[in-house]
């Protein structure tokens, strides 16, 4: 018979292994009696794991949830795995950056030299896109509020700071009696999904003023408490989450009619949010702006900066690209950025675009030699 303290490490490992277990199968598997099964259970609950005894002729054991957390005995997949993934938590937008690093130093002091050296030889660098590395994080604490509301169905109120606010916009607030103006009402939301993309984390939800769905950022949103009254869910639109996200930030058209608050631009990542600086309904993934062009590069080099574009072999030094964006003018612009010879096949808007990017190009050429700062206060020169 093992010694007392290798048989509950076993024990508890059996018990995390599986929801229930009979008393005389972990007896079987421990090699010992049930008397000693039930011995071995009381010290463990004096070490503070919740075990929970089902009575009966077929009675057994279950690990429960405590209100303390107590030690945790985990194999060495499992192990490696929770460092792995404490090593990339900065990188998840959730503010649990130092929260983490503690948690890892925590875990590797109880490991064993094979695995602390396996985890010490992963060295991860977070490389954020252009323009993200300064991304706010979101409130663990907001997080949880919002997965809880996401798992019991209940409807959630929240003060949400918008994206931007035009600086010629006046302000939209109600007056107040008392003077000055009132603050905006909270928002009403069903939310569904909480997911997170490029290091954000977005809120899925129907809202209930607006009647429409609406992908808010989770750094912006203050909950209200308490929640509201539980609802049936609804469907997402197209019935993917994922697919339903990537449609919001790729600025495409709903095919039913239904519109978007996208701002124009050129392509590139932009604010997910409703018509208060927040994409609209979006449910299909598709550019508003899509072109087809001949480039006299190779398909590989190509394919590695054409994102989300198609990219077709031609030839050893030729390939046909098919690429979307917000605007003519930023596609035209993101296919320029190639720095080779176009040939483009269609549409005209995409040939249009060229010209009028061509005669910007030249104009700023022309005026790159003259002496002194630019003239700002002159009109910009039509197209």
């Amino acid at each position: 018979m093992p010694k007392t303290s290798a048989r509950l490490l076993s024990l508890l490992s059996l018990l995390q292994a599986r929801r229930d277990w009979p008393g005389q199968l972990l007896a079987e598997r421990l090699d010992v009696s049930p008397r000693t099964v039930r011995r071995d259970i009381d010290r463990l609950r004096e070490l503070g794991y919740p075990i929970r005894t089902a009575k009966g002729p077929d009675g057994g054991y279950r690990l429960g949830a405590g209100t303390e957390l107590p030690p945790l005995l985990f194999d060495d997949e499992q192990a490696v795995a929770l460092a792995v993934a404490l090593r990339t938590a900065a990188v998840t937008g959730a503010g649990i950056e130092e929260g983490a690093v503690r948690a890892l130093n925590t875990v590797r002091q109880v490991m064993p030299a094979r695995l602390r050296h396996r985890v010490d030889a992963l060295e991860v660098t977070a490389v954020d896109r252009a323009g993200t590395a300064m991304r706010p994080q979101a409130d663990p604490a907001v997080l949880l509020a919002l997965g809880a509301a996401v798992r019991a169905r209940e409807v959630v109120r929240f003060d949400y700071t918008p994206a931007w606010t035009p600086p010629s916009a006046p302000n939209t607030a109600s007056p107040h009696p008392a003077g000055g103006l009132a603050p905006d009402p909270p928002r009403r939301a069903e939310p569904h999904h909480l997911v997170t993309r490029g290091g954000r984390w977005y809120l899925v939800a129907w809202d209930l003023d607006r009647d429409d769905w609406r992908t808010f950022r989770a750094d912006r949103i203050d909950p209200r408490t308490p929640t509201g009254p539980r609802f049936t869910p609804r469907e997402v639109p197209g019935g993917d989450v994922a697919a339903f996200v990537a449609g919001r930030f790729r600025g495409s058209k709903a095919r039913a009619g239904v519109g978007t608050d996208a701002s124009p631009g050129a392509r590139g990542s932009t604010e997910a949010e409703g018509s208060d600086g927040s994409g609209g309904s979006v449910p299909f993934a598709d550019w508003p702006c899509r072109g087809e062009v001949l480039l006299d590069l190779p398909a590989a080099v190509v394919s590695g900066y054409a994102s989300d574009g198609v990219v077709e072999e031609l030839g050893p030094g030729r390939c046909r690209l098919v690429l979307g964006s917000w605007s003519w003018a930023g596609l035209a612009a993101a296919v320029a950025g190639f720095d080779t010879e176009i040939q483009v096949v269609g549409p005209p808007e995409l040939a249009d675009a060229f010209a009028r990017l061509a005669r910007r190009c030249a104009r700023a050429a022309s005026l790159a030699g003259r002496d002194g700062p630019a003239d700002t206060s002159r009109p910009p020169v039509s197209p």
